[in-house]
């Protein structure tokens, strides 16, 4: 039963990914076209994030109630929902209307995060890190598919840009619907937040704060990067299907390693992947002051995906080593919140970053946050050496 879950939640993952992608690709874009005030054109994607954010505690505890399955249904429903009035904003001109579209697109998203908690939930110990991990890797097709699909989309519906792709969350959601209810994970696997320590208790565990730091700074930190990467390559004169293909890349880069990353934290211990994310990032942040080529565009954000895979799927794979069974809603919750708050705050203030101080000053805010991971990690290692880290 973990392993059918395992595909079906892989596909699942493949096809909310290629939303997400499209959406990272082309929404800054949508917002500055319909944005009077062009320093509000991330402001869509932040509230999206935000959304995400608000949605991950009462997500996780309503589908301690009702199920995995129904949950993952009722998130799509509201996806299909969310992408209906973001296509019609954009026929119309609205840009609020556009950022109201995108606000419920975070809702939805917010559901379909937990995929990778739900290939958990019914795998052995053995096979969890590879559960998550193979989920995950899910999103390779998301990297190839939600670019190429932004582009065919563009003007689908001419002269009217970018409707197309929202056009296409909604029949991706349709399909991930139907996929969704051949997934098989018994009620009694979700448990609800009544039972256990309190979370405060739990989040004082070393394991759980490296964990959250780490997920929460790697994909705040490549957020941050990837949102300003379509608005500075605009400036630097590259064309959308040029910043297109490098977002596909970075993509790629950000889950194909999830092949094997599960493989990596057997082999070589949960911490050292975590590390070795902190170096790729640091890594992308270098290539990115470097220059406005193409080639450190393509570099950079290569390395902040693989960067973002280590760090987040490592962050992920320790904190199911911090609950019981019974407190699993409440700290998959309480985890997701913490993530998604640094994500929404990173999308925020992407474009005003970029607009105000520019690509530069993006970059360099990577340091500290990789910094802070890097040595929370050494210390963990140091006061935990009976792990194998």
């Amino acid at each position: 039963m973990a392993r059918r879950n395992v595909i079906i939640l892989a596909i699942c993952q493949a096809l909310c990914m290629s939303g997400a992608a499209m959406v990272m690709t082309i929404s800054a874009l949508t917002g500055q076209m319909l944005a009077v005030d062009k320093s509000l054109a991330t402001l869509p994607l932040a509230l999206q994030f935000t959304a995400t954010m608000i949605t991950t505690i009462p997500a996780s505890l309503l589908m301690g109630r009702i199920g995995r399955r129904a949950g993952f249904t009722l998130g799509q429903a509201i996806g299909i929902v969310g992408a209906s009035v973001a296509c019609w904003a954009i026929f119309e001109g609205d840009f609020w209307m556009f950022t109201a579209g995108s606000a419920l697109l975070g809702v939805h998203n917010a559901f379909w995060q937990y995929y990778r908690f739900a290939a958990a939930d019914t795998a052995p110990e053995n096979f969890k890190a590879r559960a998550i991990s193979y989920v995950l890797a899910g999103g390779v097709a998301a990297a190839v598919m939600g670019p190429q699909i932004s582009k065919w989309t563009m003007d689908l519906f001419d002269p009217v840009l970018f409707a197309g792709g929202y056009m296409a969350i909604i029949g991706l959601s349709c399909a991930t619907v139907v996929l969704l209810q051949a997934v098989r994970i018994p009620k009694l696997a979700i448990h609800r937040a009544s039972g256990g320590r309190p979370i405060m208790e739990i989040a004082k565990q070393p394991a759980f704060i490296l964990a959250v730091m780490s997920a929460m700074f790697g994909y705040g930190t490549m957020n941050l990067v990837m949102t300003a990467t379509p608005l500075a390559m605009t400036i630097c004169g590259f064309g959308f299907d040029t910043t297109a293909t490098v977002i596909q890349w970075h993509a790629i880069a950000m889950f194909a390693p999830s092949f094997f990353t599960g493989d990596l934290i057997k082999r070589f211990g949960v911490v050292n992947v975590i590390i070795a994310g902190v170096i790729f990032n640091s890594a992308a942040m270098a290539i990115n002051l470097a220059g406005i080529d193409i080639t450190n565009f393509t570099g950079g954000l290569i390395l902040l995906g693989l960067g973002w895979n280590f760090m987040f799927i490592g962050g992920t794979t320790l904190v199911t080593e911090t609950y019981r069974p019974e407190e699993q809603s409440k700290v998959q919750a309480f985890n997701d919140f913490l993530v998604f708050t640094v994500v929404a705050a990173a999308s925020f203030s992407s474009g005003a970053l970029h607009a105000k101080f520019g690509w530069a000053a993006v970059n360099m805010t990577l340091a500290l946050p990789m910094f802070l991971v890097f040595v929370t990690a050494i210390w963990f290692k140091i006061s935990h050496p009976e792990r194998r880290a």
